[in-house]
């Protein structure tokens, strides 16, 4: 089975799709086996969200630290969302001092109601801040709780390196740009919470 180190992972774009091979990726740069769809069970129903953005809103939260690293990411995530059918009308960025302030921001935005996923970019770099594991894990901790409160999905940008070179390369180059990625999870956790929803009202008739 090949593998694929952090540094080695292909974009998104060129991963398998699950439908058509045995093996897929997983956002964490492993690769899982999955059963192609022809051998699954046919008595369990599957939720699953699509790749369409047609119509869905986003705001994308975007840190100003570090700004040589987060504005790929953003560049990454606008384009994905663009690609994926969303309007350049329907995007709004909300941009914050550093990456601590980001699940603040998030909260507040996806209390508005106006959105239909938050996108979270940001860099935390171990050798700008003694406190790399503490704000890395608050950070991580608050952006999480945002979306289980707030019932809007959030989708996890904010890069932990351990040096300038690696966020180098995740934001872009030999890793994939995590913006795009951030995108991609953003556009199918807000269809699948969409399709959540409308069989909910459908079961309330």
């Amino acid at each position: 089975m090949p593998r694929a180190g952090r540094e080695g992972s292909p974009p998104p774009s060129e991963w398998p799709h699950h439908r058509n091979a045995g093996v897929t990726q997983s956002r964490f740069g492993a690769f899982v086996r999955i059963m192609p769809s022809s051998r699954q069970p046919r008595s369990l129903r599957t939720h699953t969200g699509h790749l369409r953005a047609e119509g869905l809103r986003f705001a994308l939260v975007v840190s100003r630290f570090n700004e040589f690293i987060t504005e790929r990411l953003l560049a990454s995530a606008v384009d994905t969302l663009l690609r994926l059918g969303a309007r350049r009308r329907d995007l709004e960025i909300v941009r914050v001092p550093g990456a601590f302030e980001i699940p603040a921001a998030a909260r507040k935005v996806a209390a508005s109601g106006r959105f239909q996923a938050i996108l979270c970019l940001g860099l935390i770099l171990r050798g700008e801040t003694p406190h790399f594991d503490f704000i890395s894990r608050e950070v991580t901790r608050g952006i999480g709780q945002s979306a289980l409160d707030s019932g809007v999905p959030h989708g996890f940008g904010v890069l932990t390196c351990d040096t300038l070179e690696e966020a180098i390369q995740r934001a872009g180059l030999k890793a994939g740009n995590k913006g795009g990625e951030t995108a991609l999870a953003a556009v199918e956790m807000a269809n699948l919470f969409s399709a959540a929803g409308d069989a909910r009202r459908r079961l309330r008739r």
